[in-house]
C-alpha cells in the first residue's frame, strides 16, 4: 500500500466496507464479525471517525489484545492483520473477505453490516432471513457479461462522483471501484458500479429507471404528463426531485421578521420526497424486470412505489425503526454522497416532518411492492363537496362545525347544530364509521380529527 491508497480509503471515510477505531476495544469482534457475514472489508486502529489519523502505539499486549478479540469469533475466522505507518504514526489494518462458512458469531450473537454499521440480528425472522439469503446472489453483486469497463464505463460520470465525495487525488480508477467493492476478484465491473457509472445503465438494466406520472384527478384514467428519469442512479434522483418541486405547488415565506429574502417551501416538505425517492432506489428489489420506480402525483396526494416489500426479517412493531438491505453497496455508495444517513431511520424522519407541517402521516403498504402516500394539503370546502354522494347535510355541517373548532364536545354540537344529542351522536357515529372523523383523548379534554380520506372528484 501506497501513502496515496491509504489516504485515498481515509478521504472515503467510513462506510459499507470500511470502519475506523480511534482505539483497539472489544467492539472489534462484532465489526469483524459484521463484515465476515457481509461482503468483507477494513477496519483501521488508530483513525478516529473525523478521518484524523492518531496512530497506535504497538506494545507486546497490543497485538495480543487482537488476537484475544479474534477468539470468540465462530467459526474461526479468516483475516489479514497488518501495520502500516503513515507520516510516523503506526495504523493497524484488519482486512477480512467475506466469509466462507457464514454465519460467523460473536457471543452468540449474529453481526451483519448495514451502510457504515454492524447490526445485529435480534429476531428468529432476521436470522431466518439472513440464513436464507446466503444462498441468493444478490443483484449488485453479479456482473453482466454484455457490459465492457473499458468501452462502456463512463469517466464523467466517475469523475462527478469522486468529486462529490471529496476524492480529489488522481488515484487508479481500479484501486478505487475496488475499495468501494464493485469490482470482482476478476476486475469486472459489479451491477451495482454499472448503475452509478455505465454510459446507458438502461440499457443493461432498461427497468432500473423512476417513471414520473401527474394525473388530473385522484385516479389514473387521465394522465396529464408522464416522463422516465434515466441515467446514473444518482441523476434518476436528482431528476425526480426536480419533477416534483415543478409540478407541486410552492409557497414563499420569509426568512426573517423585516428581512426581504424569501424562502421557497413546497406544499409537502421536500425532506420527504428526498427520504422518500432515496429509500426507493436503495432497497428496491432489482431482480424485478417488469416493474419500475414510480411517483405518481394526484390532486390530493403523491405516491411513491418501489419493486419488492418489506425483508421478512423485519417486523411490524420494527418498521420504521431497523432496516435489512437488499443492496447494502447502493445504500454504502448513497451514505458516501450523505444522501441518506443511518439505515431504518428515513421512515421516521418521514412522519417528523409531516407532522411539523400539521399535514396528515403519510402511508406505508409494504406488501409486494413498497408504497408511501403522502396526502397534499387539503381544500376543506372542495373535499367537502367531494363527499354529498356518502354523507347527508347534517353530518357535512358536523364536519364544518369541527373545523372550525376540533375541541366541541357534544352538548356544543347540539346547541351549535339545534339537534338532540341521540341525532348528533347517531350521525357522528356514520362519520367514524366512513373512516372521516375520530376523536383523540378523552370526553372532556380531547379534540376531533378529521381524516381527510381520499374521494373521486
Amino acid at each position: 500500500m501506497t501513502d496515496k491508497e491509504f489516504e485515498l480509503i481515509i478521504s472515503q471515510g467510513e462506510g459499507y466496507n470500511t470502519e475506523f477505531k480511534r482505539n483497539l476495544n472489544k467492539e472489534i469482534s462484532k465489526e469483524i464479525c459484521s463484515f465476515l457475514n457481509s461482503s468483507g472489508g477494513k477496519i483501521l486502529i488508530g483513525v478516529n471517525d473525523d478521518n484524523k489519523v492518531h496512530g497506535v502505539k504497538l506494545t507486546n499486549s497490543f497485538r495480543s489484545d487482537i488476537h484475544s478479540y479474534l477468539q470468540p469469533i465462530t467459526p474461526r475466522p479468516e483475516v489479514e492483520i497488518s501495520e502500516y505507518n503513515y507520516k510516523g504514526k503506526s495504523v493497524i489494518i484488519i482486512e477480512c473477505e467475506t466469509g466462507k462458512e457464514k454465519p460467523y458469531v460473536t457471543g452468540g450473537i449474529i453481526y451483519v453490516r448495514m451502510g457504515a454499521n454492524a447490526q445485529r440480528l435480534n429476531s428468529p425472522e432476521e436470522m431466518r432471513d439472513f440464513f436464507q439469503n446466503q444462498n441468493k446472489i444478490f443483484f449488485e453483486q453479479s456482473v453482466e457479461q454484455n457490459f465492457d469497463l473499458n468501452k462502456d464505463f463512463d469517466e464523467k460520470r466517475y469523475e462527478n462522483f469522486l468529486k462529490n465525495i471529496g476524492i480529489v487525488e488522481n488515484v487508479e480508477k481500479e484501486i478505487v471501484l475496488d475499495n468501494m467493492q464493485m469490482l470482482t476478484p476478476k476486475m469486472e465491473l459489479k451491477n451495482a458500479g454499472i448503475l452509478f457509472f455505465a454510459k446507458n445503465p438502461e440499457k443493461y438494466f432498461p427497468n432500473s429507471v423512476i417513471r414520473c406520472i401527474l394525473f388530473k384527478g385522484n385516479d389514473k384514467r387521465f394522465i396529464a404528463d408522464d416522463k422516465l428519469m434515466t441515467g446514473s442512479l444518482t441523476e434518476q434522483y436528482e431528476s425526480a426531485i426536480a419533477y416534483l418541486k415543478q409540478k407541486l405547488e410552492l409557497r414563499y415565506e420569509i426568512e426573517k421578521s423585516g428581512s426581504l429574502q424569501r424562502i421557497e417551501k413546497l406544499e409537502i416538505p421536500e425532506v420527504v420526497f428526498r427520504e422518500a425517492v432515496v429509500n426507493a432506489i436503495v432497497h428496491r428489489d432489482y431482480f424485478e424486470k417488469g416493474a419500475k420506480i414510480h411517483v405518481e402525483i394526484y390532486d390530493d396526494r403523491v405516491e411513491v412505489t418501489n419493486p419488492g416489500g418489506l425483508l421478512s426479517g423485519i417486523s411490524e412493531k420494527d418498521f420504521g425503526k431497523r432496516s435489512l438491505s437488499r443492496n447494502p453497496i447502493i445504500f454504502g455508495l448513497f451514505q458516501r454522497l450523505k444522501l441518506v444517513e443511518q439505515i431504518g431511520s428515513g421512515i421516521a424522519r418521514m412522519r417528523l416532518a409531516m407532522k411539523e407541517e400539521n399535514l396528515p402521516a403519510p402511508e406505508f403498504y409494504t406488501e409486494k411492492m413498497f408504497v408511501a402516500i403522502f396526502s397534499r394539503p387539503v381544500d376543506f370546502n372542495i373535499w367537502i363537496k367531494s363527499l354529498k354522494s356518502i354523507i347527508n347535510e347534517t353530518q357535512a355541517e358536523i364536519l364544518k362545525a369541527i373545523h372550525r373548532n376540533p375541541n366541541l364536545n357534544y352538548n356544543s354540537l347540539c346547541i351549535i347544530m339545534s339537534l338532540g344529542k341521540t341525532t348528533v351522536y347517531n350521525n357522528i357515529k356514520g362519520l367514524k364509521e366512513l373512516e372521516l372523523l375520530d376523536h383523540i383523548g378523552s370526553d372532556k379534554t380531547g379534540y376531533w380529527a378529521i381524516k381527510f380520506k381520499r374521494m373521486n372528484t
